[in-house]
Protein backbone atom coordinates (compact mmCIF):
# COMPACT_ATOMS: atom_id res chain seq x y z
CA UNK A 1 0.00 0.00 0.00
CA UNK A 2 1.19 3.36 -0.31
CA UNK A 3 2.07 6.11 1.94
CA UNK A 4 -0.64 8.46 2.03
CA UNK A 5 -0.30 12.45 1.38
CA UNK A 6 -0.32 14.45 4.00
CA UNK A 7 -1.76 18.06 2.78
CA UNK A 8 -2.24 21.12 5.31
CA UNK A 9 -3.95 24.78 4.75
CA UNK A 10 -3.26 27.50 6.26
CA UNK A 11 -4.19 31.62 5.85
CA UNK A 12 -5.51 34.44 7.61
CA UNK A 13 -9.12 34.37 9.60
CA UNK A 14 -11.83 33.81 7.02
CA UNK A 15 -9.82 32.64 3.83
CA UNK A 16 -12.19 30.20 3.17
CA UNK A 17 -9.68 26.90 4.05
CA UNK A 18 -12.83 25.08 6.06
CA UNK A 19 -15.01 25.03 3.03
CA UNK A 20 -12.23 24.35 0.55
CA UNK A 21 -10.98 21.10 2.46
CA UNK A 22 -14.67 19.40 2.36
CA UNK A 23 -15.31 20.37 -1.51
CA UNK A 24 -11.33 18.84 -1.92
CA UNK A 25 -12.81 15.75 0.33
CA UNK A 26 -15.77 15.16 -1.73
CA UNK A 27 -13.80 15.38 -5.35
CA UNK A 28 -11.02 12.99 -4.45
CA UNK A 29 -13.30 10.88 -2.54
CA UNK A 30 -15.44 10.57 -5.89
CA UNK A 31 -12.67 9.39 -7.57
CA UNK A 32 -11.85 6.73 -5.06
CA UNK A 33 -9.60 7.79 -2.91
CA UNK A 34 -9.59 7.83 1.02
CA UNK A 35 -9.46 11.60 1.97
CA UNK A 36 -9.64 12.44 6.09
CA UNK A 37 -10.25 15.94 6.82
CA UNK A 38 -9.11 17.18 10.52
CA UNK A 39 -8.15 19.96 11.63
CA UNK A 40 -5.58 22.06 14.37
CA UNK A 41 -5.75 22.65 17.42
CA UNK A 42 -8.17 19.81 17.83
CA UNK A 43 -9.00 16.74 15.83
CA UNK A 44 -8.71 14.28 18.65
CA UNK A 45 -10.00 14.77 22.37
CA UNK A 46 -6.56 15.63 24.01
CA UNK A 47 -5.94 18.74 21.42
CA UNK A 48 -9.90 20.07 21.35
CA UNK A 49 -9.40 20.33 24.92
CA UNK A 50 -6.42 22.66 24.66
CA UNK A 51 -8.18 23.82 21.96
CA UNK A 52 -11.09 25.08 24.50
CA UNK A 53 -7.92 26.27 26.76
CA UNK A 54 -6.20 28.37 23.48
CA UNK A 55 -8.68 29.83 22.04
CA UNK A 56 -11.02 31.11 24.67
CA UNK A 57 -7.92 32.52 27.14
CA UNK A 58 -5.41 35.57 27.15
CA UNK A 59 -1.92 33.88 27.82
CA UNK A 60 1.86 34.15 27.28
CA UNK A 61 2.89 33.41 24.03
CA UNK A 62 5.25 31.20 24.51
CA UNK A 63 2.48 29.32 26.88
CA UNK A 64 0.50 30.01 23.92
CA UNK A 65 3.41 28.08 21.61
CA UNK A 66 3.80 24.85 23.68
CA UNK A 67 -0.10 24.35 23.91
CA UNK A 68 -0.20 24.28 20.00
CA UNK A 69 2.87 22.18 19.78
CA UNK A 70 1.59 19.84 22.53
CA UNK A 71 -2.00 19.69 20.51
CA UNK A 72 -0.17 19.50 17.36
CA UNK A 73 1.89 15.94 18.97
CA UNK A 74 -1.00 14.63 20.11
CA UNK A 75 -3.02 15.03 17.51
CA UNK A 76 -0.47 13.98 14.96
CA UNK A 77 0.24 10.71 16.77
CA UNK A 78 -3.49 9.58 17.45
CA UNK A 79 -4.76 10.92 14.44
CA UNK A 80 -2.34 11.83 11.34
CA UNK A 81 -0.26 9.48 11.02
CA UNK A 82 -2.22 6.57 11.40
CA UNK A 83 -4.47 7.36 8.36
CA UNK A 84 -1.21 8.23 6.40
CA UNK A 85 -0.03 4.70 7.17
CA UNK A 86 -2.97 3.45 5.90
CA UNK A 87 -2.14 5.32 2.62
CA UNK A 88 -4.87 8.04 3.01
CA UNK A 89 -4.85 11.39 2.54
CA UNK A 90 -4.82 13.64 4.79
CA UNK A 91 -6.05 17.44 4.38
CA UNK A 92 -5.62 19.27 7.65
CA UNK A 93 -7.12 22.74 8.46
CA UNK A 94 -3.93 24.58 9.83
CA UNK A 95 -0.67 23.19 11.44
CA UNK A 96 3.28 23.67 11.75
CA UNK A 97 2.79 26.94 10.10
CA UNK A 98 -0.37 28.62 11.71
CA UNK A 99 2.40 28.16 15.16
CA UNK A 100 5.43 29.63 13.03
CA UNK A 101 3.17 32.82 11.85
CA UNK A 102 0.83 33.50 14.41
CA UNK A 103 2.63 32.81 17.13
CA UNK A 104 6.70 33.35 15.81
CA UNK A 105 5.97 36.21 13.69
CA UNK A 106 3.23 38.08 14.34
CA UNK A 107 3.18 37.91 17.86
CA UNK A 108 7.47 38.37 17.83
CA UNK A 109 8.06 35.05 19.59
CA UNK A 110 10.73 33.97 16.72
CA UNK A 111 10.59 32.05 13.61
CA UNK A 112 13.78 29.54 15.24
CA UNK A 113 12.12 29.54 18.55
CA UNK A 114 8.72 28.10 17.39
CA UNK A 115 10.47 26.13 14.66
CA UNK A 116 12.52 24.33 17.50
CA UNK A 117 9.61 23.81 19.71
CA UNK A 118 7.24 22.32 16.62
CA UNK A 119 10.43 19.85 15.39
CA UNK A 120 10.45 18.75 19.19
CA UNK A 121 6.88 17.85 19.00
CA UNK A 122 6.96 16.18 15.51
CA UNK A 123 9.94 15.49 14.32
CA UNK A 124 10.42 14.98 10.58
CA UNK A 125 6.96 14.78 9.94
CA UNK A 126 6.44 18.30 7.81
CA UNK A 127 3.42 18.07 5.22
CA UNK A 128 3.98 16.61 1.83
CA UNK A 129 2.29 20.27 0.58
CA UNK A 130 0.88 22.98 2.58
CA UNK A 131 -1.71 25.54 0.51
CA UNK A 132 -2.01 29.16 1.43
CA UNK A 133 -4.92 30.75 1.38
CA UNK A 134 -3.70 34.82 0.59
CA UNK A 135 -6.80 36.99 0.63
CA UNK A 136 -6.64 40.80 1.54
CA UNK A 137 -7.80 40.60 5.36
CA UNK A 138 -10.65 43.68 5.36
CA UNK A 139 -12.39 40.97 2.98
CA UNK A 140 -11.71 37.84 5.12
CA UNK A 141 -13.04 40.09 8.24
CA UNK A 142 -15.98 40.60 5.87
CA UNK A 143 -16.77 37.26 5.37
CA UNK A 144 -16.53 36.76 9.21
CA UNK A 145 -18.83 39.11 10.13
CA UNK A 146 -21.46 37.83 7.09
CA UNK A 147 -21.41 33.79 8.33
CA UNK A 148 -23.30 33.43 11.45
CA UNK A 149 -22.44 30.08 11.43
CA UNK A 150 -18.52 30.38 12.01
CA UNK A 151 -16.86 29.58 15.15
CA UNK A 152 -15.84 33.04 15.74
CA UNK A 153 -12.08 33.07 17.71
CA UNK A 154 -9.95 35.77 19.83
CA UNK A 155 -7.71 36.22 17.18
CA UNK A 156 -11.20 36.97 14.95
CA UNK A 157 -11.54 39.83 17.30
CA UNK A 158 -7.97 41.59 16.68
CA UNK A 159 -7.67 44.66 15.03
CA UNK A 160 -6.85 44.73 11.30
CA UNK A 161 -3.06 45.48 11.57
CA UNK A 162 -3.09 42.20 13.31
CA UNK A 163 -4.49 40.46 9.86
CA UNK A 164 -2.22 42.57 8.09
CA UNK A 165 0.80 41.63 9.67
CA UNK A 166 -0.56 37.67 9.55
CA UNK A 167 -0.69 38.16 5.68
CA UNK A 168 2.30 39.61 5.04
CA UNK A 169 3.74 36.91 7.52
CA UNK A 170 2.15 33.51 5.26
CA UNK A 171 3.42 35.33 2.28
CA UNK A 172 7.12 35.46 3.49
CA UNK A 173 6.57 31.68 4.05
CA UNK A 174 8.00 30.23 0.58
CA UNK A 175 11.15 32.56 1.13
CA UNK A 176 12.29 31.52 4.37
CA UNK A 177 11.18 28.03 3.99
CA UNK A 178 12.59 27.20 0.04
CA UNK A 179 12.86 23.85 0.55
CA UNK A 180 9.25 23.23 1.29
CA UNK A 181 6.40 22.31 -1.03
CA UNK A 182 4.19 25.87 -0.38
CA UNK A 183 1.55 26.89 -2.82
CA UNK A 184 -0.08 30.28 -2.12
CA UNK A 185 -3.46 30.52 -4.31
CA UNK A 186 -5.33 33.49 -4.51
CA UNK A 187 -8.63 32.98 -2.18
CA UNK A 188 -10.12 36.25 -3.53
CA UNK A 189 -12.47 34.34 -6.04
CA UNK A 190 -15.47 32.63 -6.21
CA UNK A 191 -15.76 29.37 -3.39
CA UNK A 192 -16.00 27.44 -7.07
CA UNK A 193 -12.79 29.34 -8.80
CA UNK A 194 -10.64 28.85 -5.88
CA UNK A 195 -11.76 25.02 -5.44
CA UNK A 196 -11.28 24.74 -9.08
CA UNK A 197 -7.38 26.02 -8.76
CA UNK A 198 -6.76 24.01 -5.44
CA UNK A 199 -8.11 20.52 -7.31
CA UNK A 200 -5.58 21.78 -10.24
CA UNK A 201 -2.95 21.93 -7.75
CA UNK A 202 -3.07 18.85 -5.54
CA UNK A 203 -4.35 16.80 -8.53
CA UNK A 204 -0.36 17.85 -10.19
CA UNK A 205 0.99 16.84 -6.61
CA UNK A 206 -0.99 13.35 -6.48
CA UNK A 207 0.71 12.73 -10.15
CA UNK A 208 3.99 13.28 -9.42
CA UNK A 209 3.82 11.21 -6.25
CA UNK A 210 2.34 8.68 -8.68
CA UNK A 211 -0.58 8.57 -7.16
CA UNK A 212 -2.45 8.55 -10.87
CA UNK A 213 -5.58 10.95 -10.63
CA UNK A 214 -7.90 9.63 -13.03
Amino acid sequence: MNKGTFITFEGGEGSGKTSLIFNLKEHFESLGYTVMVTREPGGVKVAEDIREVIMSSEMDTMTEALLFASARREHLVERVLPALERGEIVLCDRFVHSSIVYQGMVKELGVKTVADINAFAIGDNMPDMTIIMDLDPQVGLNRISANSEREVNRWDLEKLDFHEKLRKSYQSLKTLFPEQNIVSIDATPSQNEVFDVAKSVVESFLNKQHHKVS
